[in-house]
C-alpha cells in the first residue's frame, strides 16, 4: 500500500476551466488531449494501451483501483498515456489476482494521476465542447490564467507521430496465445488445428491481447515495425497481413497507408482500428476527428452482413468518412449511437477491417468471430 499523503493538485482545460484536486501516481506535470472512458472495469488494460499516446485518460467509472494491478493483465510492457483522472482513486486494493496498488503502478511507470474532481461535470463538458487539452499539475501557485495559456500553447495529437515511438522496433514472432484462465477465446478458435496460416501483423501499437487472439485462432504471427515496407513484407511470404490498432492521427501516417495500397493487391488484409482508417484510406476515403470519439467497453454495432447487434469496445478519435468510398468497397458495420462508420470491406479484394476491438479484454467478447471469419479467408484465397 502506498503511504505517501496525496498533495493538492489542479486540473487544467484549455477552454479556462481549473479544477483543485489530490494527485496520486508520479510527481510531475503532464498536458494530453482528454478522453474519457466509460469502461466499468479494465483499467490496467487501459494504462497500458499504445493507442492512447498523447492523451489523458478520464475514468467515468467512479472508484478506481479497487481490485489492485497485475502483470496478465497489461496489454504492453509499459503506461502510454500522459495521465490519469479519477472520482475517487481506492487507496488499498483487495482482490485475489492483484499484485500491486495503483497509485504504486503509476509511480513505477512515470504517469501522473489527480482524484476528487468532478468527472461527471468534466466529461459533460466534453460531450458538449469536444475534445481538448488538459494539464496535470501539483504547481498550487502559479495563476491560473498562465497554466491556461501553457496548455493552448501545447502542441495537439496531430503534431507528432505518436505510431513510430509506440512500434517495436525490429520484428519477432509473437507464439502466446490465451494463457491466463480469465481469458476468453472463440469457441472455434479451440478447434483450430492443421496447417496454420502464416500472417504478418503491424504493429502500429498493437495490444497484446489481439496478438493472442491471432495466435488462439490458428495463425503462425510474425510483428514487423510500423514503417516496414511492403517488399520487405511481401519477401517473407505471408498468407495474409494484420493492420493493428495504434495512437494519433490516420492521416499523417503516409507510410503506412503507401505500404498497406501495395499489401491489398498481392495478400488478403485485415485491420483493426487504426488498421480500419489505414484501409479507409487506401480506398479513397478521408479521415475526420470526432467531436469527443469512441472510447469504452459498451458501444452497439450493428454487422450489416448479419443484422446482428454486437456490443464492442473501442478506442478511437478518428474515423472514416464512407462519402468518398469507392463501389467496390462497400460499408459492413456501423455504429447505432451516431451512424459513424465500424467496418468496410472490399468486394473485390480479400480485404476487410473493423474500427472497433474484437479482441477486447477485459470484454465484451461479442465479436472474435472475426478472427475465424480471417481465417476463413485465407483459406479461401488459398483454395
Amino acid at each position: 500500500m502506498n503511504s505517501a499523503p496525496r498533495k493538492p493538485a489542479r486540473l487544467v482545460l484549455e477552454d479556462g476551466t481549473v479544477l483543485r484536486g489530490r494527485s496520486f501516481g508520479a510527481s510531475c506535470d503532464t498536458i494530453g488531449e482528454l478522453v474519457f472512458n466509460t469502461s466499468i472495469s479494465g483499467y490496467q488494460e487501459i494504462l497500458t494501451d499504445p493507442s492512447y499516446r498523447g492523451q489523458t485518460v478520464l475514468l467515468t467509472q467512479p472508484h478506481i483501483g479497487n481490485y489492485g494491478v497485475n502483470s496478465e493483465d497489461e496489454e504492453s510492457s509499459r503506461l502510454w498515456l500522459s495521465g490519469l483522472i479519477v472520482r475517487e482513486a481506492c487507496q488499498r486494493a483487495s482482490n485475489v489476482r492483484s499484485g500491486g496498488e495503483l497509485s504504486d503502478y503509476l509511480v513505477q511507470h512515470g504517469v501522473p494521476g489527480i482524484e476528487r474532481v468532478d468527472t461527471r461535470m468534466i466529461t459533460r463538458r466534453v460531450r458538449a465542447a469536444g475534445a481538448m487539452r488538459v494539464l496535470l499539475t501539483e504547481d498550487v501557485d502559479t495563476p491560473d490564467a498562465a497554466l491556461v495559456e501553457r496548455v493552448r500553447s501545447a502542441p495537439t495529437v496531430s503534431d507528432e507521430d505518436h505510431v513510430l515511438v509506440v512500434s517495436t522496433r525490429q520484428a519477432f514472432d509473437w507464439t502466446k496465445s490465451h494463457e491466463s484462465p480469465f481469458a476468453a477465446s472463440s469457441p472455434d478458435a479451440q478447434k483450430a488445428s492443421g496447417t496454420r496460416p502464416r500472417i504478418v501483423a503491424y504493429d502500429f501499437g498493437a495490444k497484446r491481447n489481439i496478438l493472442r487472439s491471432l495466435v488462439a485462432s490458428g495463425f503462425d504471427v510474425t510483428v514487423v515495425p510500423a514503417a516496414t515496407p511492403a517488399a520487405a513484407v511481401l519477401e517473407r511470404k505471408p498468407d495474409g497481413v494484420f493492420l493493428s490498432n495504434g495512437p494519433g492521427d490516420p492521416a499523417i501516417l503516409h507510410y503506412a497507408v503507401g505500404a498497406a495500397r501495395e499489401l491489398v493487391k498481392r495478400v488478403p488484409v485485415f485491420g483493426i482500428c487504426l488498421g480500419h482508417q489505414i484501409l479507409g484510406q487506401v480506398f479513397g476515403a478521408k479521415t475526420f476527428k470526432m467531436k469527443f470519439g469512441h472510447h469504452g467497453g459498451n458501444q452497439p454495432v450493428m454487422d450489416l452482413t448479419t443484422e446482428r447487434v454486437e456490443i464492442t469496445a473501442q478506442n478511437h478519435s478518428f474515423a472514416v468518412d464512407p462519402s468518398q468510398l469507392p463501389p467496390s468497397v462497400e460499408v459492413t458495420h456501423v455504429n447505432l449511437n451516431d451512424r459513424t462508420v465500424e467496418g468496410i470491406r472490399h468486394k473485390e479484394l480479400p480485404v476487410f477491417s473493423v474500427q472497433y476491438h474484437p479482441e477486447a479484454a477485459p470484454g465484451p467478447h461479442d465479436s472474435l468471430y472475426l478472427f475465424d471469419r480471417f481465417r476463413e479467408l485465407l483459406a479461401a484465397t488459398t483454395r
